[in-house]
């Protein structure tokens, strides 16, 4: 049985139904208390010693994504993961742990790439979805949404509206924030990224940063490494986020921010002005840097020169690379520029 606990408290998780705490209204998290196995076969980093708490993983293949140099740089492309994101690495978790907990029916409140994720993943596993998204929403990723079968929802009113129609369904609240399932499959970027190198660690690990799943999950893995002697330090992670959408990097610099009534910029992916899990998303990071549109969309272009075609929240990372030069670093390129085009 998975062990589930309070970030905040410490109090158990009393069942799959108690999305927060209902003593403090925290998050809750999958505490790792065994070994990582490096065993690198066909299953790595998806296997029973990684990952005990799942019998079996409704695979579409994800993970275990090129890493590629250009120049200096190292490049992790989960862009190429399935559904074209790393966010399938939290949706073959949390939706494999629910087939087998016996639901069928899910919520998950979502217009972008973690909608998507969890729809290509519900439909793998014959899992009913729906997506709530707000009423303004437009693009491919809603098509995308609709093509995997998922039940598309629009709801009026904030971000904040649409969460709470989500939860306030009927049907199961799969939350890619609140649930602590997808949270831990994000762990098996590190794992990968440390693999690449010959088990090795990167001095720096750039990341796009919004809700602070990534975050958390990359961050969470390095740790286990780092307990289980497999890794001797930490690398340093660097979190990336845009003028508008900079709450992280407010809070961590000491600097005020004040957030948009509506995001416009380019980097349509990174859109949480007040992450829930913004405590636990500061003592993840070395360091945070902020880069405007213009920047990005000129690091864009250089990617794409490169034959590298990412979302532009992807390109955020390049362009703080640049302001942020460092040796033996990793970006990390999250979504697939085929979603913007």
């Amino acid at each position: 049985m998975v062990k589930e606990v309070c970030m905040r408290c410490g109090k158990g998780r009393e069942s799959i139904y108690e999305i927060k705490c209902s003593k403090c209204g925290g998050p809750f998290e999958i505490p790792i208390d065994f070994e990582f196995d490096k065993y690198n076969g066909k299953d790595f980093p998806y296997n029973e010693k990684n990952f005990p708490y799942i019998k079996h993983f409704i695979s579409l293949g994800e993970g275990r994504t090129p890493m590629i140099k250009r120049g200096k740089i190292l490049f992790k492309l989960d862009f190429l993961n399935p559904s074209g994101s790393y966010k399938d690495r939290g949706a073959v978790t949390l939706v494999s742990y629910l087939m087998e907990k016996g639901i069928r029916r899910i919520s998950e409140d979502s217009s972008g790439n973690a909608g998507s994720a969890i729809a290509a993943y519900s439909a793998a596993a014959g899992i009913e979805a729906y997506i709530f998204v707000p009423e303004t929403a437009k693009g491919g990723k809603l098509k995308q949404i609709e093509s995997y079968g998922a039940h598309l929802i629009r709801v009026k009113g904030s971000r904040e509206d649409v969460a709470k129609a989500a939860e306030n369904s009927g049907y199961y609240y799969a939350s890619h924030v609140l649930q602590p399932q997808f949270r831990d499959g994000i762990r098996t970027l590190a794992y990968e990224i440390v693999r690449d190198l010959d088990w090795k660690i990167p001095n720096y690990v750039f990341l796009p940063v919004s809700a602070g799943t990534l975050l958390l999950g990359v961050y969470k893995g390095f740790k286990h490494l780092l307990d289980s002697g497999v890794i001797s330090e930490m690398p340093k992670i660097v979190a990336v986020q845009t003028e508008q959408v900079m709450p992280l990097c407010a809070k961590f610099k000491n600097i005020s921010y004040m957030p948009p009534d509506k995001v416009t910029s380019i980097a349509d992916a990174l859109v949480s002005t007040r992450p829930f899990l913004l405590d636990y998303m500061q003592k993840a990071i070395s360091e945070c840097v902020v880069v405007n549109d213009n920047e990005i969309l000129e690091a864009w272009k250089e990617l794409a020169k490169m034959g590298l075609l990412v979302e532009y929240s992807s390109a955020t990372v390049f362009a703080a690379y640049k302001k942020f030069s460092v040796d033996n670093g990793v970006l990390v390129l999250t979504g697939s520029g085929l979603k913007v085009l």
